[in-house]
């Protein structure tokens, strides 16, 4: 167990993204100068995508390849506030290149003569040993698909653990930047150091996972995307999440003062199921998680107490993501508006795909390999057609050579003086075609990733330690179908809703505002039901996962094969599904009168 020398440690989640607002960090420092609590700031930046987007960037320039925002908008305007308020920074900034991000942010702290060690953690990166990866014959972990083309990949990455970076603070790092690891890794790191959690504290790394997984998309847990966004108040000043952490796991979610935003049961909630999958399966690095049994309480206005998890033995391989380029994508944005403006842009879209069909004949080009038109207005995302005098249609395609998506951008555009009328736009700036970026993953051997701590010239390695599996928990039994069920009511009078991606899955919580209405939301969102609200977006039938959760009287779902291949490889409008649990939330529940009378 950990020693408990510390009582409580204060972590401030202060960047859900790369591109995210820049307005977390001095809000925290105010924060903390103002007398408030906050021993540590954690950065996310790294996605998928991102990883790949930064290694075309290194690719061209070999300084590039890092969360450029960490050193532009944190540690250059900031780095003088940082040091004298003695919290410390733990960042995955340095996406493909972490050693150039340690140097720029070492520049910056050598140029205003301050006493900063920063910390930089390598051995994530597999890009150099591609060939020899290729060679092992391996195939996706989720769809079973083939290896990649080599000359394709783009990026090679084990997501990495949270003991390289307690061993970093233990070192004396005040400021510690990691390539790829899990979104949480960065949290649990500091509270590994800080309680001298071992790793073999199961339930505490679980419950310290938790605890970074609420962090991780900052605002998200305290009024952003929120089913009851009202709630809010004023976004522009929302408040950025503080986690109070206790030695036994537990914490209190909360916000600085005089911030807007709120943090409640729900909120809480809703970022706890968000991109979870299986509760009882949450795989990482450094233990597999059970979130079933959590229970969230209402401590006082915008304090809310989270339980210690569960865990088991950490896997014994690394999650490995490799992105590798899939040809081209082009797409845009047009509006109609006026009398019968669906049908016009439906002749529109049709128009435009028959001219660049024709032109792709003439310079013998091939077929697009897959066209997507979406009316926004018109109802196209809950599967309806409905009629509109005001739509913004989404027209995309996809094809081996750049050449064919800039004939079908061009036609688009050229079709404006042939369209039905109401076409209208924002104009000056066209769209380009893009690279389709595809994920493959799969699991690399612990023993065969061996990590480096560089903490201010000092170098030390870390291999994570071997464990024997256990058992699985048994799933837990969704409660019985009530008798007593006569009045319709909307989902959202019962429930909050918090829905996202996992690769092409799509995630999607359900959380009963009172625990006596769960049994009628699991009376009425069967599997058939959910699959039917979203089957206009679904590629395969009977791909329903339903998990339950009675410590926070949830239900998950997770659906396969439904963001039409998901993130970048995607031509949705909402290509990581983060609106699906909005289509859910119209959904009509059966509850007893005395219930319908009450909400």
């Amino acid at each position: 167990m950990g020693n408990g020398l510390t009582q409580t440690i204060n972590i401030g989640g202060a960047s859900g993204y790369w591109g995210e607002s820049a307005m977390a960090t001095p809000q925290f420092l105010a924060h903390k100068e103002a007398g408030g609590a906050l021993d540590y700031l954690v950065y996310d930046y790294l996605a998928e995508i991102t990883m790949s987007i930064l290694a075309r960037a290194k690719a061209k320039d070999p300084s590039k390849g890092y969360a450029t925002d960490f050193v532009d908008y944190v540690i250059r305007p900031f780095a003088d506030r940082i040091a004298s308020s003695g919290v410390k920074l733990l960042a995955n900034a340095g996406g493909v290149n972490p050693e150039a991000c340690g140097a720029a942010v070492r520049e910056i702290i050598k140029e205003k003569g301050l006493d900063l060690t920063v910390a930089v953690i390598t051995g994530d990166d597999l890009l150099g040993n591609k060939d020899k990866i290729a060679a092992e014959g391996l195939r996706d972990m989720f769809d079973g698909r083939d290896f990649p083309d080599v000359d394709k990949i783009l990026s090679i990455n084990a997501y990495l653990g949270a003991f390289p970076v307690a061993k970093a603070l233990a070192a004396g790092a005040d400021i510690v930047i990691t390539g790829r690891c899990v979104d949480s890794a960065v949290t649990l790191g500091a509270l590994i150091h800080e309680f001298g959690w071992e790793a073999t504290d199961w339930d505490l790394l679980a419950s310290g996972s938790l605890c970074g997984h609420i962090l991780e998309c900052g605002p998200q847990v305290t009024g952003g995307n929120f089913t009851d966004w009202e709630d809010a108040g004023d976004i522009a000043e929302i408040g950025y999440p503080i986690a109070e952490v206790a030695a036994d796991g537990s914490f209190v979610t909360t916000k600085p003062d005089g911030t807007q935003g709120i943090v409640n049961v729900g909120t809480v909630s809703e970022q706890m199921l968000y991109e979870i999958g299986d509760p009882q399966a949450y795989f990482l690095p450094d233990v597999i998680c059970d979130f079933s049994e959590v229970t969230i309480i209402q401590q006082a206005p915008n304090r809310v107490q989270v339980s210690p998890a569960k865990g088991r033995p950490a896997p014994a391989t690394y999650k490995t993501c490799l992105t590798y380029a899939d040809g081209f994508r082009a797409g845009t944005y047009v509006t109609h508006y006026g009398g019968n403006a669906t049908a016009k842009a439906q002749k529109f879209g049709k128009a435009a795909l028959d001219r660049a069909n024709k032109a792709l004949r003439v310079f013998n080009l091939g077929e697009y390999t897959e066209f997507s038109q979406e009316i926004m207005g018109a109802g196209s995302q809950f599967g309806e057609a409905r009629e509109s005098d005001e739509v913004v249609m989404k027209l995309a395609v996809k094809h081996p050579d750049m050449r064919a998506c800039a004939i079908f951008l061009k036609e688009v555009s050229g079709l404006a003086l042939a369209t039905p009328p109401g076409l209208s736009g924002f104009t000056g700036v066209r769209a380009k075609p893009s690279p389709v970026v595809r994920l493959f993953s799969y699991l690399t051997p612990k023993g065969e990733l061996p990590v480096k701590i560089d903490v201010g010239g000092n170098v030390i390695t870390h291999t994570d330690a071997l464990f024997s599996p256990t058992p699985a928990p048994i799933p837990h039994t969704l409660p019985k179908p009530p008798q007593d069920a006569d009045t319709d009511v909307p989902l959202i009078k019962l429930a909050w809703a918090r829905s996202g991606d996992k690769g092409n899955k799509s995630n999607i919580g359900i959380i009963a505002r009172q625990p006596e209405y769960l049994p009628y939301l699991v009376a009425a969102l069967t599997p058939d039901i959910v699959e039917g609200a979203l089957s206009h977006f679904m590629e395969t039938s009977g791909a329903v996962e339903v998990f339950h959760l009675p410590g926070s009287h949830s239900i998950n779902f997770l659906i396969d094969n439904v963001l039409g291949g998901g993130g970048p490889a995607s031509l949705r409008n909402d290509s990581q599904g983060k609106g699906y649990g909005q289509i859910l939330l119209r959904q009509m529940i059966k509850v007893p009168s005395h219930i319908a009378s009450q909400i």
